[in-house]
């Protein structure tokens, strides 16, 4: 393996600041009234996401100058770091919207969720590439694989929390598909998936209520459908050039969590189709891109590293611009960069930072 240092990958490093730019003045927008209201500091979650973004961009600045291989080295620990974390939440974690998925940490809170979609990928890339030969081996190769995410997305089924397990198991799919196993072993084993999603849909209520309300959510407009037609309300009246920055209607107590998972709609409201598109059109660049070093990167690991990563984001954009126009069920998960939350944001920032690490040493 070379290791002559070039320069970081500077396309991916403006686009991830523009977005995160972004997200920062859209917090603000998206949250100034609730927060004025609950805390009486328009300012709340704004200070906050700051902070997040700093430590972020501190951690980005390090996995950026820290040679990526040294996560293979560190791959198990922090895998089974992730396992404890996930064990550790059902046991003491703090209870929010019905998931019991966050540990905190004074007025703070970490959630184990975000931390383990890292630590499976880059476990998974550290498997995978000692063991790529015996991939398109059904029982030595592609079910031990699968058994790395499915552990972690069970016990994140335990919290609840579909989103980020969704995300997970997206990522690890990719990668092993990416690694070479065979198709028709992935097509077996998505019927049986297929099978074990509708039973999780089923054995639970709130599900089944998200998915009739996904297809028509007017037929319970103030239950299950409330959120989706209230994000749709926002992303009407937003037309071609949107209501201007901080002319959102629905954040006045609407909308849930108008700084959260819903933050895109609030996006659409205020600066309308045409602001919609451009952080769209930034997050397929900053896929591009990550995709580039992925494919050019010196070695699998390095190969599989890098698209865990960018899957993870890629994976996340889609499915939340999809729940917030109606396109999917609901699901509670972040937009990367633009959404409010820490573990989130400090995260994916430092994957970033592996991923500019990675680009280093590009072919």
């Amino acid at each position: 393996m070379s290791k002559v240092r070039t320069s970081p990958d500077f396309v991916i490093i403006a686009t991830t600041l523009c977005l995160l730019g972004i997200g920062i003045v859209m917090v603000y927008s998206a949250s100034a009234v609730f927060a004025q209201n609950t805390f009486q500091d328009a300012y709340y979650f704004t200070k906050r996401q700051l902070i997040f973004a700093v430590l972020g961009l501190t951690s980005m600045y390090l996995m950026m100058n820290v040679d990526y291989w040294v996560w293979k080295k560190w791959a198990k620990p922090g895998f089974l770091i992730s396992i404890f974390l996930l064990v550790l939440v059902l046991i003491i974690g703090r209870e929010v919207n019905g998931s019991k998925s966050w540990l905190g940490l004074g007025s703070f809170g970490i959630q184990p969720g975000e931390f383990a979609k890292f630590g499976v990928a880059a476990f998974l890339a550290a498997w995978l590439s000692d063991h790529q030969k015996k991939i398109v081996l059904f029982n030595r190769g592609l079910v031990p694989a699968l058994a790395i995410p499915v552990a972690c997305f069970g016990l994140i089924m335990l919290q609840p929390d579909l989103g980020t397990g969704t995300v997970l198991i997206g990522t690890a799919v990719l990668m092993i598909f990416t690694a070479g196993a065979r198709v028709s072993h992935f097509v077996a084993l998505g019927l049986i998936g297929l099978a074990g999603f509708v039973g999780l849909v089923l054995s639970a209520p709130y599900r089944m209520a998200r998915i009739t309300a996904f297809l028509d959510p007017w037929s319970d407009p103030l239950g299950a459908g409330y959120q989706i037609i209230q994000s749709l309300y926002a992303i009407g009246p937003g037309g071609v050039l949107g209501l201007g920055l901080g002319g959102s209607r629905q954040k006045f107590s609407y909308l849930p969590e108008p700084y959260n998972d819903f933050i895109f709609s609030i996006v659409a409201e205020e600066l309308g189709f045409i602001g919609g598109t451009l952080i769209l059109l930034l997050f397929l660049l900053l896929l591009w891109r990550g995709m580039r070093v992925a494919i050019t990167a010196p070695d699998l690991f390095g190969n599989l590293l890098a698209l865990g990563i960018i899957s993870m984001l890629g994976i996340q954009v889609v499915i939340n611009v999809g729940v917030v126009t109606g396109m999917f069920p609901v699901t509670g998960i972040t937009l990367p960069f633009l959404s409010y939350g820490g573990s989130s944001l400090t995260l994916m920032l430092t994957g970033i930072g592996v991923l500019l690490n990675i680009s280093r040493f590009s072919r």
